[in-house]
């Protein structure tokens, strides 16, 4: 499965656990976080208010 922008965050983790660390770099808790199974990395990144585009090039994903 490919991992982009609309991907969830547990999808994400799932795929690439090292993701974790870089999701703390930008102050996000996903990890232990209930919503991560539904919330989209786009959703989580329009939350944190976190550019989408500097998420998805730091996690290695497309957009």
């Amino acid at each position: 499965m490919e991992i982009t922008a609309d991907s969830t965050i547990y999808d994400l983790l799932k795929a690439k656990p090292e993701s974790a660390e870089v999701l703390f770099k930008f102050g996000m808790g996903c990890v232990g976080c209930a919503i991560a199974r539904g919330e989209t990395i786009r959703e989580a990144a329009m939350v944190h208010g976190i550019p989408l585009e500097e998420l998805t090039a730091a996690l290695g994903i497309s957009a």
